[in-house]
């Protein structure tokens, strides 16, 4: 029966092809997934362990030991300082090549005159290869007050290799302020840090520094911030607010030990040198491999569930990819077992067992779904490889490469081969029912099979539990809502019970399409056959087989309704976080920082769609509410109310705000309680409790009273209780200093012809200098949630496009089962004068029919699943806005046409290539 079955594949290759396509998408997608993860597991345990350089041992804290440890032997741990390190004791032992501590300065400030550059900085090395930067331009540090630049700071200053540039940060000036407290010292002194003068006229801790070299990042480890600085070390201590390089608190040695790869003999040579520089290491620190580190990093991924959950997410969508596929290999297989049932009746008359027909079906589908794997797995292969190549999957900031495992090839391949043999099983006990005597009979190729009661029984039932369990988390969602005390208090079991119950109703219409669809489908095709003869033989054709029809809707029934979904849900959440959003802000768009200049000011001001702005100091202070709770407040110097009513949506009519007043919200921006205030309002610097100095100057200006006037105002700044806005003499005369500015925003984009994002982008691109300005408001925060959303959502969609590609396979290949099946049918049509192209609009009209009413269906769950869905999510911020999105389902159904009318080309010229009377004599 072997040579039979491969005899008989050869001669239906044809027929077969499109099960096969269906399969190598299904199993390309699979086998891409593991190759996906291998390659980002990879390429994110190069990037944490690239901090590392080129040290082949590293000595860090040991987490198991101090999991047992006391919170003083933890804390005391971790307090590790340089000193504790013995590091000129290191370097004496025979086999340390170098040693660099793993010190960092997370936010270091450079500045060349106006210009200057917030980043990150890391200490220098003896070694180059022990640094994880490369210097391409000039030399590491190596004496005092030395810096290397990344290029990019280094361009944005305007510096080259020999230049001075200023330093700064903020562990540096807080050191110096509590010096100077501590010393009692006023404002006017003067101070040296590091050896380096910190200025005259004011404590700072700034030091001027020169640069001996430019850095790349090759491996993307400092990739987020653009690149590292490295500082000498003198320059490293006084920026991490230390007094010497020994005081600054490290936790990590990176060793560059002779031997380390260099085969047994000097891995043995290298681990003994590490043996002996574990004796002189602090309680709690191990020393460790580089090959360790990299083992525990990737353990350390896989515990998270990062991996994990990317894995069985993308797996999730190739199974379905596989299901569908699957409704595709189950109707070519009917239709082989159809066609050659006097082939199979022969064979039953010369002797072969029904055992032996069945088990040559599974055969073929075994090695289709085998030959289609291996293929599968082999373009899975080459799209990441072709991926890893481009540098799409990594970019700058991840070095991608094709990392191949077991799983990506025996995954695939036993899934598709498997899935195969389950979609022929039907096919196969048809094929045991065949008797000899049929051999005598004419073929009849068209399955009229009804539907058995079990399966109706059965798709009734789901969709009934299905509609409760969604009906009843939606009344407990209410319920909640409303203050109502639910059945179900915890939120995710609601949440999963509207999953489940739409997953249930899917199910049961999936299960129950070969009764509902064709129906649905003859109703359509009724009004359909009026356009004229084409389409009322693609109606009676459509009507000839319902199980094959509707096993093909519902495959394109599954993409359409998951995609349609994933767009009413991203559509309502957009529509439902904008009404939030303006609930909670009552104005556009804010900037707010430290650094920021009158000049980018101005310039954002300007940005097109930009219609007014307020320019204001700011500073902090600290009152008592009304209630006897302590609030920060963000005070606001302004000319008057009529400024302020120009930028806000809010009624301040009757406000007035003169020298002895404050506006304050009526809503406090962290808890969203109500705040009232009694009388006046005194304004502290320093919360309740803490002590001010009065005789140090800027640091205790006296207490300001007020007399509060409340609007009904939201959020301006989120990080405080409030903003409060008073008259700008208080800044002017002195009485309140000014700590930073606020630049206070109405944003017209319709009017001035140009998008949200668009004013948003230009806004923050005029701050781009200053690394303290924070831009924030609704328009931020809007454009944040539709980026996210619309990131979501194309990943969604290009994930189930697979499957949907899929099901347009099927629609293609049940096309052409139906012109085997109607050959004679055709000759015929064709001999009494049906033109050809007559023919082919009947097949373009049948494949639209199949396409366009299983997309619609699609559509319509979609909207309601992703109605419920968005009810139970995002009610939880607002009034939820239950949208129809015209523009993707339309487009999705535009798609699902486009591609029906293409997969009806080759059915069709195969219905018409062969003359009426050869058909005839064929069929």
């Amino acid at each position: 029966m072997f040579d039979i079955t491969l005899k008989l594949m050869r001669k239906n290759g044809r027929m077969l092809i499109p099960a096969g396509i269906a399969i190598l998408i299904g199993t390309a997608f699979i086998a891409a997934t593991f190759l996906f993860s291998n390659t980002m597991g990879d390429a994110l345990v190069h990037q944490q362990t690239a901090l590392y350089g080129g040290a082949n041992y590293v000595v860090t804290p040991d987490s198991e030991a101090l999991k047992n440890a006391s919170e003083d032997e933890q804390s005391k741990a971790y307090a590790t300082t340089v000193a504790d390190f013995q590091l000129d004791r290191l370097r004496t032992i025979d086999g340390v090549k170098d040693v660099r501590v793993d010190a960092t300065v997370p936010r270091l400030t450079v500045a060349k005159g106006d210009r200057h550059v917030t980043g990150v900085a890391i200490g220098t090395a003896k070694s180059l290869s022990l640094l994880p930067v490369t210097v391409s331009d000039g030399n590491q540090p190596i004496d005092n007050d030395e810096i290397a630049l990344p290029w990019s700071v280094a361009e944005q200053l305007g510096v080259g290799v020999g230049d001075t540039v200023t330093v700064n940060s903020p562990a540096a000036q807080a050191a110096i302020e509590g010096n100077a407290a501590g010393a009692g010292a006023t404002v006017g002194a003067s101070s040296t840090v590091g050896g380096a003068a910190t200025g005259s006229g004011a404590n700072s801790s700034a030091m001027t520094v020169r640069v001996t070299g430019l850095t790349d990042d090759p491996n993307g480890a400092y990739s987020y911030y653009g690149g590292a600085s490295v500082l000498s070390n003198n320059v490293l201590a006084t920026m991490s607010g230390a007094a010497e390089f020994n005081d600054v608190t490290a936790n990590t040695l990176y060793l560059d030990l002779a031997g380390a790869g260099e085969g047994r003999d000097g891995d043995a040579k290298a681990q003994a040198t590490a043996e002996r520089i574990a004796k002189l290491m602090p309680e709690y620190y191990v020393v460790m491999s580089r090959a360790d580190i990299d083992k525990e990093a990737l353990q350390n991924l896989d515990a998270d569930g990062g991996l994990s959950i990317t894995t069985v997410f993308l797996l999730s969508f190739g199974i379905l990819a596989m299901v569908v596929a699957a409704l595709v290999i189950a109707n070519t297989f009917q239709v082989l077992v159809a066609q050659r049932r006097r082939t199979l009746a022969l064979l039953r008359t010369i002797g072969a067992q029904k055992g032996q027909l069945y088990a040559s079906v599974l055969l073929e589908a075994g090695i289709l779904g085998l030959v289609a794997s291996l293929l599968g797995v082999a373009l899975g292969i080459g799209l990441i490889a072709g991926l890893c190549a481009s540098g799409l999957m990594g970019g700058d900031e991840l070095r991608a490469r094709l990392i191949l495992s077991w799983q990506a090839f025996v995954v695939p391949i036993a899934f598709g081969v498997v899935m195969t043999v389950l979609a022929s099983l039907g096919s196969a006990r048809a094929a045991t029912a065949v008797t000899p005597l049929e051999a005598l009979r004419p073929i009849e190729l068209t399955d009229t099979r009804r539907a058995g009661v079990m399966r109706a029984v059965c798709s009734v039932i789901l969709v009934a539990a299905g509609a409760a369990l969604a009906g009843f988390a939606a009344w407990q969602m209410h319920e909640s809502l409303v203050g109502h005390d639910a059945l179900i208090e915890r939120y995710a079991v609601v949440l999963l019970m509207a999953i489940a119950g739409c997953a249930l109703i899917f199910l049961g219409l999936v299960l129950s399409a070969a009764f509902w669809l064709p129906l649905l489908m003859r109703g359509v095709g009724s009004a359909v056959s009026l356009a004229g003869p084409s389409a009322r033989i693609a109606n009676a054709n459509i009507q000839k087989n319902p199980r094959r029809v509707a096993a093909t809707g519902a495959a394109l029934l599954i993409g359409v309704t998951l995609v349609s979904t994933i767009a009413t849900g991203a559509a309502s959440g957009k529509q439902t976080m904008e009404v939030a959003l303006d609930q909670r802000y009552s104005v556009d768009m804010i900037a707010a920082g430290g650094d920021m200049t009158d000049k980018q000011a101005t310039d954002a001001a300007e940005v097109k769609g930009v219609a007014a702005s307020l320019y204001a100091p700011t500073t902090v202070r600290y009152v008592t509410t009304k209630d006897g709770k302590e609030l920060s407040v963000m005070l606001v110097g302004i000319k008057d109310a009529a400024a302020l009513a120009k930028v806000m949506k809010a009624d301040l009519s009757g406000v007035s705000i003169g020298a002895g007043d404050v506006l304050l919200p009526t809503i406090n921006a962290m808890d969203g309680k109500k705040v009232g205030f009694d009388g006046s309002v005194v304004f502290r610097e320093n919360p309740a409790g803490v002590e001010t100095d009065t005789e140090t100057g800027a640091a205790g200006r006296k207490p300001i009273a007020l007399k509060p006037q409340q609007a009904d105002y939201r959020r301006v700044s989120s990080d405080y209780g409030a903003v409060a806005f008073v008259n700008a003499e208080h800044f002017t005369d002195g009485e309140l200093e000014t700590a930073g500015h606020m630049l206070l925003m109405r944003v017209d984009a319709e009017a001035a012809g140009i998008t949200m994002n668009d004013v948003l982008t230009n806004v923050q691109q005029a701050f781009s200098a200053a690394p303290g300005v924070s831009v924030s408001g609704p328009v931020a925060e809007r454009s944040m949630w539709e980026t996210t959303i619309d990131s979501m959502m194309a990943l969604m969609v290009g994930l189930i496009a697979v499957a949907v590609l899929i099901a347009l396979v099927g629609v293609a290949n049940t096309l052409s089962l139906s012109v085997i099946e109607r050959t004679r049918e055709s000759a015929t049509l064709r001999a009494i004068g049906m033109t050809r192209g007559q023919l082919r609009r009947s097949l373009a009209a049948e494949a639209l029919l199949l396409s366009l009413v299983s997309g619609v269906v699609g559509v319509a769950l979609g909207t309601l699943f992703g109605w419920l869905g968005s009810y139970m999510v995002f009610s939880l911020y607002a009034t939820v806005a239950l949208p129809f999105d015209w523009a993707t389902n339309g487009l999705v159904l535009g798609v699902a046409a486009l591609a029906a009318l293409l997969a009806s080309v080759a059915p069709a010229r195969r219905a018409v290539k062969v003359p009426p009377v050869e058909a005839l004599a064929e069929a």
